[in-house]
């Protein structure tokens, strides 16, 4: 809890350090310098379960997604095997993300299957550093999957840095094929359009019902540059998320995501919703909802 409200961070890499490339480690050390990095890895870079623990409960966070990722020629292969010895330390905080490529997987949604079968909550598509647009029709078996399964969809829409990313596969129009042939599908866009696709971004989560904004990587108190106007509504379709460890600290942009939505003239709920509600029920992570 922070402030007595529920505090899910929806985006957090906790991944072995040696399967990364050289490019995300530095952008670890750059945007996360305060993060404690020798205490939560041990030497050879495996996380270090009841320190992260630690660490995320004195941030406040009450639920934390931990992502995965193939994207061979980018960062590297990070399986869903290896978070799941931090998911065991706490599982009622710690929630694994799944990760599918139609270059690496097929079948899709056996894949898929396979991953939920392990505790994923969710599915990220990452065309960004993968190599492929989110209306890959090899995708489509994994689409149908996720919605007649309820999982939600969640779809990198946000410029890279990294070496060998395709910045145009970020595009939110790309997605425009897939919100239609599957119209009950939980899509939740991460780091919110960063780059070129803000006022897109925005479009979309505020006129498709089962469409989020996740604003990951985007400092907080940005929000209103990016948005203008729409924040204040958007904050009824936004989730939060700090794509950990490249940021200060989760309870520090946290405070100033609840400072720039009350700024911006959002209720109390809203700000409540934002911070952990909308991500509650998105990803089902509290008993009630399963």
């Amino acid at each position: 809890m922070l402030d007595g409200r529920l505090l899910v961070d929806a985006h957090v890499h906790v991944a072995r350090l040696p399967t990364l490339s050289d490019d995300w480690q530095a952008w670890a050390r750059t945007f996360g310098a305060r993060t404690p990095m020798s205490a939560l890895f041990d030497p050879a870079g495996v996380p270090v379960p009841a320190a992260l623990d630690e660490h995320f409960a004195s941030q406040g966070a009450d639920h934390v997604l931990l992502f995965t990722e193939h994207s061979p020629k980018v960062t590297g292969i990070q399986p869903i095997e290896d978070v799941l010895a931090v998911v065991r330390q706490n599982p009622e905080r710690f929630h694994p993300v799944a990760n599918i490529n139609p270059h690496l997987h097929y079948p899709v949604a056996d894949e898929l299957a396979r991953q939920v079968g392990l505790g994923a909550v969710a599915v990220k598509i990452h065309p960004v550093h993968g190599g492929f647009e989110a209306r890959d029709r090899m995708l489509y078996p994994a689409y149908a999957w996720a919605q007649q399964h309820r999982l939600p969809v969640i779809v990198h829409c946000g410029t890279s840095t990294f070496a060998g990313s395709a910045n145009s596969y970020a595009d939110p129009v790309l997605l425009d094929e897939v919100l239609r042939d599957f119209p009950d599908l939980v899509v939740v866009l991460a780091h919110g359009g960063r780059g070129w696709w803000y006022d897109q971004a925005a479009f979309l989560a505020l006129m498709k019902p089962n469409v989020w904004l996740e604003v990951s990587g985007l400092p907080p108190q940005r929000l209103a540059d990016y948005y203008g106007s729409s924040l204040r509504r958007l904050a009824d379709k936004m989730i939060f998320g700090t794509d950990w460890p490249g940021v200060p600290s989760v309870e520090h942009n946290a405070r100033t995501l609840s400072a720039t939505l009350l700024d911006a003239g959002c209720s109390a709920e809203q700000i409540a919703a934002a911070l952990g509600g909308n991500a509650d029920r998105v990803f089902r992570l509290t008993p009630r909802d399963r």
